[in-house]
């Protein structure tokens, strides 16, 4: 909504006085709204009888958890089957101890008391890159580190390209193929060292922001002693999520797949089908959509074009520019594009890659698309709505094929 306003003359509006954020009101307003759908979980539970224990559990034996309350009393409770699903939380690096003030994770970075001056980003995957979006946004003279290559390094390599442009027309530094090696916090501002191709460079930053992946949380709740078999951190589950044990499930970012909420979803809803006894089909994790809510957002989903040729696929590749529709035109939003990538020999769509306003609406057609095992011929004769973004996904398709008329 700020950039909006900052932009308003590009509509023809005129705002008298000057545009400028409220920090605090903002994060009030994110938490208010956090708050909000957490009381609308709570609600369900009451109305589905679900009971809501509150402390701290570990499995304690067979089909036992044992929960100890905030005054430290323990109390055992027994069931048939029992899932565990304690997510994860920031990870942290040797030479990027988190103080929580200075050097700071991600749940800091949503609860800033006041808007720094300057901040370091350290890792530009989604969350990174989120943020650095959002404070360079503000006014915050943000650095991005990445130690790949490109910037959001899992996504097609002519997203990172475009997100990059994107960023520095905002005026982020970003540095790629950068590591940092110290954070000297001794001083009024943190000395940030980071070895670059170019030699060493030290960047000074109120902040520094440590977004360098996610570890999960499970230490401490007696997988161990359960007998519950992990590998490089992560529980060891079947196609239904039970672990190595009977009667133990576990779901979410502690298992293997992306650590993405509606997965977690997924993956919950499959568990509990699975052991009310229904027949339920494998979750399908080559057809997960990605979603990086930056400006321009970024979503994704199935192959990317390297990874369709390293995997022996010959290809069809059709891209639609925003530059070239009218409601991006419109709407102001004419950074980036639509990208689809076709199996030439039976027309299977591998994979969509979207760059752009507002496609993390739009990726799900692709999803289903995918679902529905969709040829590029039939994309291109589903009529699409004019003008809308998501018109974009038939032209793409059309330019893969080269019936592409508005390019």
């Amino acid at each position: 909504m700020f950039e909006y306003l900052t932009h308003a003359s590009d509509y023809g509006i005129s705002i008298s006085g000057e545009v400028k954020p409220d920090f605090t009101a903002m994060v009030t307003r994110s938490r208010n709204v956090a708050e909000g759908m957490s009381k609308g979980v709570q609600f369900l539970f009451r109305k589905n009888n679900i009971e809501n224990l509150k402390g701290f559990g570990r499995l304690a034996g067979n089909n036992t958890v044992e929960v100890q309350d905030t005054d430290g009393n323990k109390k055992k409770y027994t069931a048939k089957n029992i899932i565990v699903a304690t997510g994860a939380r920031s990870k942290e690096l040797p030479n990027l101890k988190q103080d929580g003030k200075r050097i700071i994770g991600y749940r800091e970075a949503m609860t800033l008391e006041k808007q720094p001056g300057s901040m370091v980003v350290v890792g530009s995957g989604a969350i990174g890159s989120e943020f650095a979006n959002f404070y360079q946004s503000l006014g915050t003279s943000v650095t991005l580190v990445e130690f790949l290559p490109r910037i959001v390094p899992v996504e097609d390599e002519e997203v990172s390209k475009q997100l990059e442009r994107s960023f520095k027309k905002i005026k982020m530094k970003v540095m790629t193929d950068s590591t940092v090696e110290s954070v000297d916090t001794s001083t009024e501002k943190c000395k940030v060292t980071i070895k670059t191709p170019k030699g060493q460079e030290i960047v000074e930053a109120d902040i520094v922001l440590s977004a360098v992946g996610i570890t999960t949380n499970i230490e401490d709740i007696g997988l161990e002693s359960a007998g519950v078999k992990t590998d490089k951190g992560k529980v060891v589950v079947n196609d239904y999520y039970e672990t190595s044990v009977p009667g133990i499930f576990a779901i979410g970012d502690i298992v293997h797949g992306p650590a993405l909420a509606h997965v977690a979803s997924a993956e919950g809803i499959i568990c509990v089908e699975k052991i009310s006894g229904m027949e339920v089909e494998p979750l399908d994790y080559g057809n997960i959509p990605g979603c990086t809510y930056t400006n321009p957002e970024i979503a994704s989903c199935g192959l990317t074009e390297v990874a369709a040729k390293e995997a022996g696929y010959e290809i069809k590749v059709g891209k639609f520019p925003f530059t070239a529709s009218g409601k991006a035109s419109a709407a102001g939003a004419k950074d980036g594009f639509v990208k689809l990538i076709f199996d030439a020999a039976y027309g299977e769509l591998l994979g969509a890659h979207m760059i752009g306003a507002n496609v993390t609406e739009m990726i799900a057609e692709i999803v289903v698309a995918r679902k529905l095992e969709t040829t590029g011929h039939e994309i291109i004769k589903s009529v699409h709505p004019h003008p809308t973004m998501s018109e974009a996904i038939m032209e793409a398709a059309a330019a893969a094929y080269g019936e592409v008329i508005h390019l």
